[in-house]
């Protein structure tokens, strides 16, 4: 069960009013607001207004709304199917609150929770596709701010084109099987040229879109998204990756993924574990490559989900290789690696104007080896190394890199668990990072950052990677 903060208060529904009444009782601006949203629908309204102000007046004119005139009678809420009472007397709106509850209708007082069975939110209309917010009274102003941002990203168009699919969903049924080939032929209706000419307003050319639609899905292809998500928070997967995965049918995850992200993707696509962790090997990269090609055989839509970007240490060459071999198509949905959030955590210039104007990426493992990597000269001359690593191999890169001419001084930054909630920065420097790997406590994905340019650092975000001889430099110093 989800933690209480993450409960709403409230069932968020859609009533069945076409042909049924709404009571409106009010003679003023709230009054008129209740009949004003209450028009987006086919509700019948009856306003029950002895003296409505002007303006309201000539609405409920101009729109033919029916109007009652007198003082509130319990037997006037009888048959409706929602009751507004909106007077701007607490007490009188109480009584006609109660006289609906005695009748079994739901109700709603104006700025009056206790009395309210249900919540008016505010509405994105592209009938028949309707988008509520509730804030559970938290605040209009702020459900107005959330319906003016989705309405600017709905199509003003998408109303129509959610009638077009209501005409052609008895015809897709009978011609089109159910699941796969069902799920890409909406979702290539939603949005190619059928979508396409709903929006120019040309309907005959959506009609034969449609039709060629319906025509062509005689077999389904499949297809792989190899995607990256990013070094772990949430907020940082891209809008691209957020979309492909809530097209999927099935997600194929490594272990450094948090659950947070892969949980993101369509409800009830089919998520496969692979692993891919040192100590919890699950699958060898031979196995995920055939897994991948037997799903995209068997007309699957499948988001290979890889901790930051896939082709950075990714193994994606390899995927990518299995894929084309079995002609299988592909893309990548480039995401934000390691080495950048790990950098904006301590607000560090991975280049820096006169001091380092190179960046290297390595891992660990490639300083660990006898022969020095190539690009060990362009670190002697000033570029910042960002390496991806462990720290039981903290003390043999930190050895290799000395050996190679950087000096033992040069300043160091290392990030746990980079853009995450629970991430940890140390700093130092590169002849204090042997000292990582006695640090147990660090069990996430380790980044170092080694170079000149590190010196530009926050170091205020951060603690020492050697706290004892910090002290022991300062008390030097003085």
């Amino acid at each position: 069960m989800p933690p209480r903060t993450e409960q709403l208060s409230i069932f968020p529904a859609f009533f069945r009013v076409e042909g049924r009444t709404a009571a409106v009782f009010g003679d003023g601006d709230e009054a008129f607001a209740k009949v004003r949203l209450l028009l987006n629908t086919q509700v019948r309204i009856i306003a029950h207004a002895d003296r409505p102000e002007a303006d309201y007046h000539a609405f409920l004119i101009a729109n033919r709304i029916e109007t009652v005139r007198g003082a509130f009678l319990p037997e006037q809420v009888e048959g409706a199917v929602l009751v507004f009472a909106a007077t701007g007397d607490a007490e009188q709106d109480r009584r006609i609150v109660d006289a609906a509850r005695a009748a079994k209708i739901p109700a709603n007082a104006v700025d009056q929770p206790d009395y309210c069975d249900f919540f008016t939110p505010a509405l994105v209309n592209r009938a028949p596709v309707a988008v509520a917010i509730g804030t559970e009274g938290a605040g209009p102003v702020l459900a107005q701010m959330i319906r003016a941002q989705i309405d600017q990203l709905l199509s003003p168009s998408l109303g129509r084109l959610a009638a077009l699919a209501t005409s052609y969903r008895r015809a897709v049924e009978h011609l089109v099987p159910r699941g796969v080939s069902r799920r890409i032929f909406w979702r290539r209706f939603f949005s190619g040229p059928v979508a396409d000419a709903v929006a120019n307003g040309n309907l005959p050319q959506a009609h034969r879109a449609a039709n060629g639609l319906l025509r062509s899905l005689d077999r389904v292809e499949g297809h792989v998204w190899l995607v990256g998500a990013g070094p772990g928070a949430e907020d940082l997967l891209t809008l691209r990756a957020q979309r492909v995965m809530m097209e999927a049918d099935v997600i194929v995850y490594d272990a450094l993924v948090p659950q947070a992200i892969v949980d993101m993707g369509r409800r009830d696509a089919e998520r496969l574990s692979v692993g891919k962790r040192k100590g919890c090997h699950s699958k060898s990269q031979e196995e995920i490559n055939d897994l991948l090609v037997e799903l995209g055989r068997q007309g699957k839509r499948v988001v290979r989900l890889k901790s930051g970007d896939p082709l950075v240490y990714g193994r994606a060459g390899e995927e990518m290789a299995a894929l084309r071999a079995a002609g299988i198509s592909y893309e990548i949905v480039p995401g934000i690696t390691s080495a950048f959030a790990a950098a904006a955590d301590f607000e560090l210039p991975l280049t820096l104007r006169g001091v380092a104007s190179s960046l290297v990426f390595t891992t660990g493992h490639d300083l660990t080896g006898d022969v020095l990597p190539d690009w060990a000269s362009l670190a002697v001359s000033g570029a910042t190394i960002a390496v991806y690593m462990g720290r039981t191999v903290a003390a043999s890169v930190a050895e290799r890199l000395m050996q190679a001419g950087i000096p033992s001084e040069t300043t160091v930054a290392v990030i746990e668990n980079a853009s995450r909630a629970d991430r940890r920065l140390l700093h130092g420097t590169l002849r204090d990072l042997p000292d990582l790997q006695h640090r147990d406590e660090l069990t996430g994905p380790v980044m170092v950052i080694i170079g000149d340019a590190v010196a530009g650092a926050n170091f205020e975000l951060s603690e020492p990677l050697v706290p004892e001889r910090i002290r022991f430099d300062e008390l030097a110093r003085s």
